[in-house]
């Protein structure tokens, strides 16, 4: 089967990089064994220029559409899906906006929020491409939104899966458990067409043909192999021997039903053919190094505008991790310092009801050292938040912000991936707020590429 690649959600061409191996610039120049057809990259919150789209057009050239027009930078809700190529995977990070771990699960909209909704592009164009298999990536929190709900959206997905005729497999996996540079948590769905013979081979090991007056469970050995060894993520993430008392099963009824009452408890391992679910939690298993932030950080000189003034350190002795300000307030000052910001904290607050009651959270580490793998990069790095990165300066040791290419490194990007754009057929660099949030929107580039190696065999087997 040809290895033809349509990339929805595109932002600097993750997706790609991690199928092709692209580990410096300079690869952008290879002849690809994967084939992007056609892209959409479409950010409406860039008003003047989309930097995103931008810089995948600088290191990648763009695509034209069946009818000989560039629709690559269009909003995707407006492409006209007939008109995209044919294409053997679909691949995309959908926006996740709406499930991010920057907001809580309480407060996100789920498929409902306003990018939630871009669900339906996908679906709309898996209808008229028809396209044997499909990757997608999205936060870790997509199986249990949304809160008042829960498993509700996870749910609709896989309706629409069905519906079109496709098996899906998901993993929810951490990068940093095998041994990459981010503890970055992600869904990872594989679909594909109950007519591959992808398809066909699992079915051969695995009997979905289970009718509810059935016993669920007779299935259950099959299944575990499924999902412990046979299966798409298996193969490339391995896991400990599940526990055969935790899998969970269901049926998914029709997307109405879904929509209106459907709650289940999806956990980070599961398949779906045919509306029948199971899914089990699962533990990773990896026995090798890790990359850290001691390997990934730049060794030579960085500009001082990354490293951080003292008085904005510390407002007192280095060594307090906790602040209380249960009785009274601190001064400004103190409170705008990256101790206070990380450290503990007891805040007294009211209630909209008038009640008073104490804020309290626990500290985190003020420096993130060189011997662990980042934390989750968010869209708000570099800012004066909590989340935020601060590292220790290789060379001299003064305590700054990560520099766009450590971000880059993070994700698994090549040094200097977005440093510059293709905006109206010149080159401009890109700003270093919008690098920042370039990368704390990516996903792990070397997921993929560790998961492009069970696609080649899938591919080679479809001939």
């Amino acid at each position: 089967m040809e290895k033809t690649v349509c990339e929805l959600f595109a932002g600097v061409g993750g997706f790609r990089c991690g199928l092709n191996q692209i580990h410096t610039i300079e690869d952008t120049k290879k002849n690809e064994k994967w084939k992007t057809v056609w892209f959409n990259q479409w950010e409406p919150a860039d008003h003047s220029v989309q930097w995103a789209h931008d810089c995948y057009v600088n290191r990648f050239g763009t695509c034209l559409d069946l009818a000989g027009k560039d629709t690559t930078n269009y909003d995707i809700n407006k492409v006209n899906k007939k008109n995209v190529p044919d294409h053997n995977l679909l691949v995309g990070g959908f926006p996740c906006q709406d499930y991010s771990v920057a907001s809580s699960l309480a407060t996100s909209k789920g498929i409902e929020g306003k990018k939630g909704v871009l669900w339906w592009d996908i679906r709309d164009m898996l209808e008229a491409k028809g396209a044997p298999f499909v990757l997608l990536e999205n936060v870790d929190r997509l199986i249990k939104s949304p809160a008042k709900q829960r498993g509700r959206d996870f749910g609709i997905i896989l309706a629409c899966f069905r519906d079109l005729g496709y098996t899906v497999e998901w993993r929810v996996i951490n990068a940093a458990e095998y041994g990459f540079q981010q503890r970055r948590r992600r869904t990872f769905i594989f679909a594909y067409k109950n007519s591959t013979k992808y398809a066909d081979r699992l079915n051969a090991k695995v009997d979905f043909d289970i009718t509810e007056s059935e016993d669920p469970n007779k299935n259950l050995d099959a299944v575990f192999k499924l999902l412990e060894s046979d299966g798409f993520f298996a193969g490339v993430f391995p896991v400990k021997k599940p526990d055969e008392k935790k899998i969970s099963v269901t049926t998914i009824p029709t997307i109405g039903e879904v929509s209106e009452r459907f709650t289940f408890g999806f956990e980070n391992t599961g398949i779906m053919k045919d509306g029948k679910v199971y899914t089990i939690k699962t533990y990773p298993l990896y026995e090798g190094n890790n990359i850290t932030i001691g390997d990934i950080i730049e060794k030579g000189d960085v500009d001082e505008s990354f490293f951080i003034p003292k008085d904005q350190l510390y407002y007192t002795d280095p060594s307090v991790n906790h602040s209380d300000e249960s009785e009274d307030k601190l001064p400004s000052a103190a409170r705008h310092t990256w101790q206070y910001l990380k450290g503990g904290k007891k805040i007294k607050r009211r209630a909209n009801n008038g009640h008073e009651y104490v804020f309290s959270e626990g500290p985190i580490s003020m420096v993130d050292e060189y011997d662990k793998p980042a934390r989750t990069m968010l869209t708000s790095e570099g800012n004066f938040s909590r989340t935020t990165h601060i590292v220790r300066d290789y060379k001299t040791q003064r305590i700054r912000l990560l520099t766009p290419v450590e971000m880059e490194r993070i994700q698994g990007f090549p040094s200097d991936w977005t440093k510059e754009c293709l905006v109206n057929g010149k080159l401009e660099e890109m700003p270093t707020k919008k690098r920042r949030f370039m990368m704390g929107n990516a996903l792990v580039v070397n997921l993929i590429e560790q998961m492009e190696k069970s696609l080649s065999d899938i591919f080679e087997k479809e001939s």
